[in-house]
């Protein structure tokens, strides 16, 4: 991993903790949420407080997020929010978690700028030690104080001057001003500088979960299923209408194109679909070649050219379907048929743009098309490592390479080529085959013909 590491591909964009007041703050968080303690003098967090350093200290990389549910989070800076989540066992938990500090962002910065404020994303679910549990989930409420209680005693200051201003004779009650005064030393004014944290509710229908093996739920869709990477047997029966795997090839690309969930990349607007497809057959040539101990002379796009025209019949199949939906689109011709059981048809697709849930999609498409190393570093970093320590040193090299060069340098403007933006204003085609014909075809034949059931 230390081609990642040095590049900035892994362990990027984490908090840096080494002040005395910032330790000992988040030990104070860290005892109140485990009873736990770091001795580190140094150590770095991701959005949620989680410190790999203090995991391998501790010997529990979970000591944030006991039996994977119900999160706990520890914020010593609102600067947290661009931080990644690190071992994240659902696809929602860190974008509850930015848009909780986006939301508090004021309040946040007030606060810990004396204190750490900890917190727990509650779904009132405490074990999946069943996987049919995992769709008790539905709402996740987050819940947060400072280790000081500044929060609980903002509230109840605000509830003592809410009697105090609205019941009879509440000027005589002593012991009700006496509690305001000794309240209103740990608060300050509520009144002119509120610090009562929002406690917001997110629904979790549509998710992604690394439990059983990696499962993604989708029930807010026209045909709800719940589709597992591994064997779906072992799960058990599942209370949802449609249980598939990453097995039944025919059965996700059905739920997929049921739902409208995905759009063939040679028909995205404001995209080169080719030039996108092209760069996934490096991929998958980089990765044919190296599987086999070829050794490559360069990996610039006449060298990879080069070594295509050498492997010759041993390309993949992946590769030469890949090429025939390339050269239609730059050349016109007969239209190339890729059923939904061709090991090449997920890498022709993409989640819709504007579908809420695009993130969640894609990423489900990366495990789909799993040597676009690009979209499963951007959609899936856990199953990118995972897959990474696996691979021979030379495509480790060349994907290492390739991600720092081609992806870090511009990693808005790649998601947006990729993954699709704002819509760009329409440009002229200079494709040979007119727009109108193409979208005829599509529109009869569904993205690459008719799905196999």
């Amino acid at each position: 991993m230390i081609r990642l590491i040095k590049r900035g591909l892994m362990f990027g964009n984490l908090i840096r903790v080494d002040s005395p007041a910032l330790i000992d703050r988040y030990n104070r968080a860290l005892n109140s949420l485990t009873g736990k303690r770091t001795a580190l003098s140094e150590f770095h967090i991701d959005i949620a407080g989680y410190s790999y350093e203090i995991g391998e200290e501790l010997g529990d990389h979970l000591y944030l997020n006991p039996n994977g549910v119900n999160r706990m989070f520890i914020i010593l800076t609102v600067e947290q929010k661009t931080a990644p989540l690190l071992n994240a066992k659902f696809s929602t938990s860190r974008g509850i978690l930015r848009q909780f500090i986006e939301g508090n962002e004021a309040k946040l910065f007030a606060l810990t700028a004396h204190d750490a404020v900890a917190g727990e994303l509650d779904n009132s679910v405490f074990e999946v030690s069943h996987p049919a549990r995992l769709l008790d989930i539905r709402t996740i409420t987050v819940s947060a104080d400072t280790t000081q209680s500044h929060v609980e005693n903002a509230r109840k200051l605000a509830d003592r001057i809410e009697r105090f201003q609205t019941e009879e004779d509440a000027w005589f009650d002593d012991v009700l001003i006496a509690e305001m005064i000794g309240l209103a030393k740990k608060t300050g004014d509520v009144t002119r500088q509120p610090i009562d944290l929002e406690r917001p509710t997110y629904t979790q229908n549509n998710f992604w979960t690394a439990h059983f093996g990696g499962l993604y739920v989708f029930r807010d869709v026209a045909e709800p299923a719940a589709i597992a990477v591994g064997d779906k047997d072992e799960l058990g029966v599942m209370p949802i209408e449609t249980t598939l795997d990453f097995g039944d090839r025919n059965g996700v690309a059905a739920f997929l194109e049921l739902n409208e969930l995905v759009e063939p990349i040679i028909k995205a607007r404001g995209v080169d679909g080719a030039a996108i497809l092209r760069q996934k057959m490096d991929f998958i040539l980089v990765d044919a070649a190296t599987s086999r101990g070829i050794e490559i002379e360069g990996m610039d796009h006449r060298a990879l050219h080069r070594l295509a025209q050498r492997m010759g019949s041993d390309l993949p199949e992946e590769f030469l379907k890949l090429n025939q939906l390339v050269r239609w689109a730059l050349n016109g011709g007969k239209w190339p048929r890729i059923a939904s059981d061709d090991a090449s048809y997920f890498y022709t697709l993409r989640a819709r743009p504007d579908h809420p849930d695009r993130d969640l999609i894609n990423q489900m498409l990366s495990e789909l098309a799993p040597l676009d190393i690009r979209q499963l570093f951007i959609c899936h970093k856990q199953a990118f490592y995972d897959a990474y320590a696996g691979w021979p040193d030379a495509k480790k090299e060349y994907v290492a390479d390739f991600l720092a060069r081609d992806y870090a340098a511009n990693k808005a403007g790649a998601r947006d080529a990729l993954f699709g933006g704002e819509e760009p204003a329409a440009t002229p085609s200079a494709k040979p085959v007119s727009p109108a014909a193409k979208e005829d075809i599509l529109d009869i034949v569904g993205p690459w013909g008719a799905i196999r059931r």
